[in-house]
């Protein structure tokens, strides 16, 4: 059985989909060489020009292919995975598994190497490692770790065990498999069973665990902040700023001087509103509209002017840097810059000026883009809607100011979506749980919520606007090779797993073809239409999401598949997304006619944005299950009816679509009958009475335990 996560394309390290279908096609003919156009006649029905050309210039730069004087293409031999595999020392990232069991992510590997527990070393999750290769057979790889490079964390969490000898902390992380050893007269006292953040000191060669010191006395286990925190720091987010940061976000001057003003375009006379979340405090977008004289319509997206307040190298940079993103938990925002900057100087709040870099728009009525202006300007933020209120509006249902205004956004956002669609962007509406919270932070309501026009009103420009920025720091400026720009890059669906959902879908009555790659888009399409409303939607829509790649970003572009664009970028949120900045000084730079920072810095910002981005995602979905089970707790033997979403050798997940949650139904509670669990055909079958439980049937059942600390609910049959 194939490990979860070990396939390539899930990790920005190794080579995209298409790298590799190019790289195994030329490995096979290893004894031709290809020109360009030979090789773009061969994919032409499988990949685009360009992202077969910048597929091609990433192979060649990793020294995978090798191209001659003549132009040709040809793999490097050496190159080859079985080759490589072969050499006696190799340096990677650990990806620790709850067994103990390791696995070595290497750069330009397409299988990661395995570590038995007993040849870990002293490595935990997320450390950059050495590792002597023991045995190699057919691309597969065993390994022992022999030095530990760098270390991926120093900060965790866990329980203090207090014995009459020795005290101890155990680590809340799944993935962390040891123990932490604290010398009694070192660091804050902490009582047996409280939470607490420790920190490592040292781990030497002889000893058994790490001596570690605490830092922190969180609290005791259970409680609501304790749980949040500890998922951050789980995940690797600092949740508190340093002095010197802090002084520094003190230190500026949030007035806007007029000679400031001066230098940018003035939109302050300019119908300017944002629509946001009802509980946002970070408005980093907002649109400003006017029909021109020549009947088009001027729309502009003005995204607040981070760099303008965060200097490159600055404390606030260096900080943001690390972070790199902003994580949204169920009750809280741990932001990536400190809370005056991200709420205050830098959000574009109502009836105040604000300094911002924008992309300006002349659409005619067909919503083509007829012109565009990408610069700095200064804005007065009329009004802010929430979302709900602006919805309001579009339905009819509220009067107001803007009403016009929205109304024909809204018209034109229809339209460049209808564009998008048309052009081979996939539409996938995933669900995302809300909680309604008491005083103490405790659910008392679960819901899931609805995106309506007004979300997608905003969206589509958002899309605009990154696509336009792209386009122009690439297509349109990079003729003189100086500019280096980072990309939003989603590459080609795998097409096994491709293969897996559509006999899924099958099984629920739904035919979906994937003969020709470049029709995947509107199948899937087509497919999202017919199930939007029925019992099965959320179930195959995740699946469906499962089946594509990854998207992460890259200084080598290879288009966004799922959105369909051959250039794409984040551009629109730099409060919360350390891209966006980078994209803001590398437009400055463009518009200043300069070059930017060597592709290496580029590349690690990406890199390593990528993996906060995941972090930061996994932390929030930590934190929605944690909320699920507070909540599910609360309503112990209750029925309910769900879906079969798998199907495993200790039991059956079942979904409850009106939660958006999951639970497990293990086989020992299969008490009707005794079933044989088909690996094969992912089902379990009775042996007397025939009874079957397949993948995508519907099953009721009954609420039976919930680990809060695990974050796992139990059903049983009802």
């Amino acid at each position: 059985m194939k490990r979860k996560g070990n396939q390539h394309f899930k990790r920005n390290t190794h080579l995209t989909g298409t790298e590799q279908t190019l790289l195994s096609y030329l490995q096979r003919n290893h004894q031709h060489s290809y020109t360009l156009k030979q090789l773009i006649d061969t994919f032409s029905n499988t990949i685009p020009k360009p992202i077969l050309r910048a597929a091609l210039d990433d192979l060649v730069e990793r020294n995978r292919v090798d191209i001659s004087l003549k132009g040709k293409y040809s793999a490097i031999q050496g190159g080859k995975v079985e080759n490589t595999l072969a050499q006696q020392k190799v340096i990677g990232t650990v990806d620790m598994t709850k067994s103990g069991m390791a696995y070595i992510i290497v750069e330009g590997y397409e299988k990661d190497v395995m570590i038995r527990p007993n040849n870990t070393g002293h490595a935990i999750q997320g450390d950059m490692v050495e590792v002597e290769i023991l045995q190699s057979r057919k691309g597969k790889a065993e390994g022992k770790i022999i030095r530990i490079v760098q270390r991926n964390r120093e900060i965790f969490v866990g329980k203090v065990q207090v014995g009459l000898k020795h005290t101890f902390v155990v680590p809340t992380d799944a993935n962390i498999h040891i123990d932490f050893y604290i010398d009694r007269g070192r660091g804050i006292k902490a009582e047996n069973g409280d939470k607490v953040i420790v920190k490592m000191l040292d781990w030497p060669r002889e000893a058994k665990n790490p001596f570690g010191e605490i830092i922190e006395v969180m609290g005791k286990e259970g409680g609501n902040d304790v749980e949040m925190k500890s998922i951050l720091i789980n995940k690797g987010f600092p949740i508190s700023f340093p002095k010197a940061v802090l002084d520094e976000v003190n230190a500026i001057n949030m007035k806007i001087s007029e000679e400031e003003i001066g230098k940018r375009r003035d939109f302050r006379s300019i119908t300017t509103f944002t629509i946001d979340p009802q509980d946002a405090k970070d408005f980093d977008d907002a649109l400003s509209f006017r029909t021109l004289e020549n009947g088009h319509y001027e729309v502009g997206v003005h995204i607040a002017d981070v760099s303008h307040y965060v200097p490159e190298g600055s404390e606030l940079d260096k900080e943001a840097i690390k972070r790199a993103t902003s994580v949204y938990l169920v009750d809280r925002v741990n932001p990536m810059f400190p809370e005056i900057l991200s709420n205050v100087i830098c959000s574009l709040r109502p009836q105040e000026e604000k300094c911002c870099f924008a992309a300006v728009f002349e659409l005619n009525e067909k919503a083509e883009v007829i012109n565009r202006w990408f610069g700095r300007t200064v804005i007065f933020s009329d009004k802010r809607f929430s979302y709900e209120e602006a919805q309001e509006v579009l339905e009819g249902k509220k009067e107001g100011p803007y009403k016009e205004e929205l109304l024909k956004l809204n018209d034109l956002a229809k339209k460049l979506k209808a564009q998008r669609f048309k052009e081979g962007s996939i539409n996938f509406e995933t669900k995302e749980v809300r909680f309604q919270l008491d005083e103490n932070a405790k659910p008392i309501g679960v819901f899931v919520k609805e995106r309506k026009d007004a979300h997608m009103l905003i969206e589509d420009f958002m899309l605009l606007a990154n696509k336009h920025v792209s386009m122009y720091c690439s297509m349109d400026k990079q003729a003189s090779g100086q500019v280096t720009n980072v990309y939003r890059i989603h590459d080609f669906p795998d097409a096994e797993k491709l293969m897996d959902f559509q006999l899924f879908a099958k099984q629920f009555g739904y035919s979906i073809s994937f003969d020709n790659p470049k029709q995947i888009s509107f199948a899937l399409n087509k497919l999202m239409a017919e199930i939007e409303g029925k019992p099965e939607q959320g179930l195959l829509e995740n699946l469906a999401i499962r089946a594509m790649a990854k998207a992460i970003y890259s200084t080598n572009n290879i288009g966004h598949y799922g959105l369909g664009f051959e250039y794409y970028t984040h551009f629109t949120s730099p409060i919360r997304r350390y891209p966006d900045v980078l994209v803001h000084r590398i437009l400055q730079a463009v518009l200043d006619g300069k070059g930017f920072p060597e592709k290496s810095k580029l590349d690690f910002y990406c890199k390593h944005s990528s993996e906060r981005e995941r972090a930061a995602m996994e932390a929030e979905r930590d934190s929605v299950k944690y909320k699920m089970c507070e909540y599910m707790q609360q309503h112990e033997n209750d029925i309910h009816d769900g879906i079969i979403s798998g199907v495993k050798s200790w039991g059956i997940y079942v979904e409850i679509p009106k939660l958006n949650c999951e639970g497990l139904l293990r086989k020992e509670h299969l008490t009707d009958d005794n079933y044989i669990f088909d690996e094969k055909r992912l089902l379990y079958k009775g042996m007397f009475k025939d009874k079957i439980y397949q993948l995508g049937h519907p099953i009721t059942v009954k609420l039976d335990f919930v680990d809060l600390q695990n974050k796992t609910i139990d059903f049983v049959l009802a």
